[in-house]
C-alpha cells in the first residue's frame, strides 16, 4: 500500500498494536481516525496526537458499527484505508468446559467484528481511486496456542476470510493485506515485558516497512518459519510448540 495521502480508520486503536499503527500512520501525515470502546482512552490518544480523530465503537454491536460507518461517510468521505485491529485474547482450556459467553465474545470481536465493519464500509472503499483493507490476524492462525484455543481459531478463521475477500476484490481499487503478529509486548493478555515478546516499537517499525510493499501477508522476519509451517508435519510442530509453552506459560 502507499503509506501517505490516506484517510485511515483503525479499530481497537487505544492501545497496543492499534495505537502503534495509528501513531505511525499519523506521523507520515495521513488523516487517522481511531476507534475504541473507552472514551477516556480515545481522548488520551487524540490529545497526544493533534489532528487525529476518535470515534466510540463497540465492535461487537452491529448497530454501533453501522452508526460509525454512517458517521464516517459524512465526516470523512475520502476514507480509503480500513484497519481491522480490535481483538481480545482470553485464556481457555478445550480439555474442559469453556464459558460460552466468553467464546461468543471472542468470535464477535475477532471474526464477526472485522466482517461487519468491512461490510459496512466496503461500497465506499470501492468508490475510492485506491483503497486498502488490513486485517490483523495472528501467527497463532497458523500455529494455535492450546491455552487460547478459541482465540487461535478465530484468527485462523479471519485468515481464511481474508483469502476469500482478497480474491473477490480482485479487479477493484481495493487491495487486502493481512498482518499476522507474533507475541508482541502489549496489554492484549497483560503486558508482562516477557523477553519472548517482541518489543512493540520494533514490531511497528518492521510492519510499516513491509506494508509499504506489495506483500499480501505481513509477517515479521522473526516468525517467518512459523508461517512457513511444514504442511503435513504441522501436528508435530503444534505439539512441540505447546509443550514448550507449558514449561513456561504466558503470564495470565
Amino acid at each position: 500500500m502507499r503509506l501517505t495521502g490516506n484517510t485511515i480508520f483503525i479499530t481497537g486503536a487505544t492501545s497496543g498494536i492499534g495505537r502503534g499503527l495509528a501513531e505511525a500512520f499519523h506521523r507520515l501525515g495521513n488523516k487517522v481516525i481511531v476507534a475504541g470502546r473507552r472514551l477516556p482512552l480515545l481522548q488520551e490518544v487524540t490529545a497526544a496526537n493533534p489532528g487525529m480523530a476518535g470515534m466510540e465503537l463497540d465492535i461487537t454491536d452491529p448497530d454501533s458499527i453501522q452508526a460509525v460507518a454512517d458517521r464516517l461517510a459524512v465526516e470523512f468521505p475520502a476514507l480509503n484505508v480500513l484497519v481491522n485491529n480490535a481483538g481480545i485474547m482470553p485464556f481457555d482450556n478445550p480439555a474442559g468446559p469453556i464459558d460460552d459467553a466468553v467464546s461468543q465474545k471472542v468470535l464477535e470481536t475477532n471474526l464477526l467484528g472485522p466482517i461487519r465493519m468491512t461490510s459496512a464500509l466496503i461500497e465506499g472503499l470501492k468508490r475510492q481511486p485506491r483503497a486498502t483493507i488490513i486485517n490483523n490476524t495472528s501467527v497463532l492462525a497458523y500455529l494455535p496456542l492450546a491455552g487460547n484455543a478459541v482465540y487461535s481459531a478465530s484468527k485462523a478463521a479471519l485468515h481464511s476470510y481474508t483469502l476469500s475477500q482478497r480474491f473477490m476484490l480482485r479487479g477493484t481499487s481495493v487491495t487486502v493485506q493481512e498482518i499476522a503478529p507474533p507475541w508482541v509486548n502489549t496489554d492484549l493478555i497483560g503486558k508482562s515485558d516477557d523477553p519472548r515478546a517482541m518489543p512493540l516499537d520494533a514490531f511497528i517499525a518492521e510492519t510499516m516497512q513491509k506494508l509499504a510493499g506489495d506483500e499480501e501477508e505481513i509477517v515479521v522476519d522473526a516468525v517467518r518459519a512459523i508461517r512457513d509451517n511444514p504442511g503435513a508435519g504441522e501436528h508435530r510442530l503444534v505439539n512441540e510448540f505447546n509443550a514448550a509453552m507449558l514449561e513456561k506459560p504466558i503470564p495470565a
